[in-house]
């Protein structure tokens, strides 16, 4: 049974009107908290009898008696809300009989594993945009006899469902092209077409209509914990597949593909949401050992359900590392799209030279058959008698050229010089000791006689 938070906002308004005990101020509050918070919510709600049985339960978190236990689930829009927002969600859905103390625990950002007013609530937010589909946000407050969950979002095969009978009662006969009307058929039964198979195929069977009912809490808490790691893992594939078909897509494409994915960063992009999705798995593999210490303690927690846990927690140790190995593959595909546009430039630079070696000494002829000398100071162009200005003018340019050679050889002449000095003083001090090396394997008597003191 889903209700939503206008239906709430509106019950409230007129239980309110009827009973003539609201203020005009308190009616219009409801009413703007009902325009501001639309309602958006999903709310699951089912009873279990511990024998393999559940039904569908209204929502009013009570808990179950003797074998029977209850869960309540939440489902926060993936929207771009602000926290505050998804706590006044939880506030409309949760209070009463919750606390604020409990609403707020389930709805903080980081992980978090406690007992908070005497039940056991963990959680694994993520940071990061609410919209993004590598933000996963779930929490759960866990008692004896109820189960509160919270997620954003909706999380694959969490839920419950009846395995319904085949919506097909007669074995169909697909109509094809070639099928007209008037000819005969081949044999008796309905004539569908063929997408309409198709449709009735997947709309046959739910995907939670395949979950194994708990018998207990500790199966339920093991059930909502599996299906987080499943979903993480989802992604995980879907990634590697979408990895492995950008891959292919480089080697057969050219230009212009490498060109787009370097202009639409695609891979900064994934490499940012690998390391979204790494701090939600190491979230995980801090808050899941520490609930299955805390359950551990509890007499109602099964120790099958303890090693489920734990298996889990090794799930998501492995998961881990198969996301740092995608991030590597990433990292390894952006240093080679990056090579390849630093190829690209060196290619334009090398045609660029290749038109300056060109054109230089064209230039360098221009410019000297296009000098004039008159005038020009040093020369003594006033004296008729003078007529050597052009090859003044040559003299300095040479003047010039050896100038700038020797500044560009100076470097070099400098660390020959600095080299030739470093090995003179290397063979001095190698000298050196291969005196006090042979003073020191002379007789004590040759020592004595001699006298001096040893280099140490």
């Amino acid at each position: 049974m889903e209700l939503t938070g206008v239906e709430m906002n509106g019950d409230r308004e007129l239980e309110e009107v009827d009973g003539e005990s609201s203020s005009p101020m308190r009616l219009s509050a409801n009413r703007f908290d009902s325009i501001r918070y639309p309602g958006a919510v999903r709310k699951k709600a089912y009873i279990f009898d511990g024998e393999g049985n559940f039904y569908n339960k209204e929502w009013d978190l009570l808990e179950g008696r003797g074998k029977e236990f209850c869960w309540f689930h939440v489902e926060l829009p993936k929207g771009n809300q602000k926290l505050s927002q998804s706590a006044q969600y939880l506030i409309d859905v949760l209070c009463p009989p919750l606390k604020l103390q409990d609403i707020l625990s389930l709805v903080s950002n980081g992980p978090f594993c406690g007992h908070v007013d005497g039940a056991l609530v963990f959680r694994v937010n993520s940071p990061g945009p609410a919209s993004s589909k590598f933000t996963f946000r779930i929490a759960a407050r866990v008692t004896q006899n109820s189960v509160i969950t919270v997620s954003l979002g909706r999380v694959p095969r969490l839920g419950f469902q009846p395995t319904n009978e085949s919506l097909l009662s007669e074995i169909p006969a697909v109509e094809t092209p070639s099928y007209r009307r008037g000819e005969p058929k081949e044999r008796d039964g309905i004539v569908i077409q063929e997408h309409v198979l198709d449709f009735l195929l997947t709309m046959n069977h739910s995907e939670e209509a395949d979950n194994p009912v708990p018998l207990s809490i500790s199966n339920l808490v093991v059930h909502i914990i599996d299906t987080h790691v499943d979903q993480l893992q989802d992604v995980v594939t879907n990634l590697e597949i979408e990895l492995d078909a950008v891959e292919l897509e480089l080697d057969k494409g050219g230009f212009a593909l490498k060109k787009q994915m370097l202009d639409d960063r695609k891979f900064p992009k994934m490499h940012l949401d690998l390391q979204r999705l790494l701090q939600v798995i190491a979230n995980g593999e801090q808050v899941f050992p520490r609930v299955k210490e805390k359950c551990a303690a509890k007499d109602w927690f099964a120790s099958e359900d303890i090693n489920s846990l734990e298996e889990l927690v090794g799930r998501l140790r492995r998961l881990k590392e198969n996301v740092g190995f995608i991030a590597n593959r990433v990292t390894a595909i952006q240093a080679g799209l990056d090579s390849w546009q630093a190829e690209q430039i060196n290619r334009k630079l090398y045609y660029l030279s290749f038109l300056s070696i060109i054109f230089l000494p064209l230039s360098i002829i221009t410019g000297v058959f296009g000098m004039n000398v008159g005038g020009v100071p040093w020369t003594g162009q006033n004296k008729p008698e003078l007529k050597d200005g052009f090859r003044n003018v040559i003299l300095i340019c040479l003047a010039m050229l050896l100038l700038l050679l020797l500044c560009f050889l100076f470097p070099a002449a400098y660390s020959r010089i600095v080299a030739w000095r470093r090995r003179q003083s290397i063979r001095r001090s190698w000298s050196v000791n291969r005196r006090s090396f042979l003073r020191r394997t002379l007789p004590i008597s040759e020592r004595s006689e001699r006298g001096g003191y040893l280099r140490l």
